[in-house]
């Protein structure tokens, strides 16, 4: 597909890295297929919510995902096409905050006993 094709140099002459240049272009192809009865620059606002939120609901995508297509979107209206940047009121999700693994003191005595263990020799 010609729109592909020109979505990807786009990236590589604005030297994305091989990983988000391939991630990319995955989320970008997916979103062509998606509206592939639509023409992409009538796409509205609600209508990438929504196509979003059937992401969320069937392929479970991770909030790290979520965040990555947004932006691949958002690189072809803004840079493809090349459209003001603007806030599309697209919703993101927060950031995930994870606790620290925690080690129990069993784990650490368990660790620690086998080195004392040597030193004393």
């Amino acid at each position: 597909m010609e729109i592909l094709e020109k979505y990807k140099d786009l990236l590589i002459q604005k030297r994305y890295s091989s990983n988000t240049i391939k991630t990319y272009c995955n989320y970008f192809k997916d979103f062509v297929v998606f509206f592939e009865n639509k023409n992409l620059d009538g796409v509205t606002t609600d209508q990438i919510n929504s196509y979003i939120l059937e992401l969320i609901k069937l392929k479970d995508v991770s909030i790290s995902q979520h965040n990555q297509r947004i932006n691949a979107i958002k690189f072809y209206y803004e840079k493809v096409l090349g459209r003001e940047k603007q806030y599309y009121n697209i919703y993101r999700p927060r950031k995930e905050h994870k606790l620290p693994d925690v080690i129990s003191k069993e784990s650490i005595s368990k660790i620690k006993n086998p080195i004392d263990d040597l030193l004393e020799v």
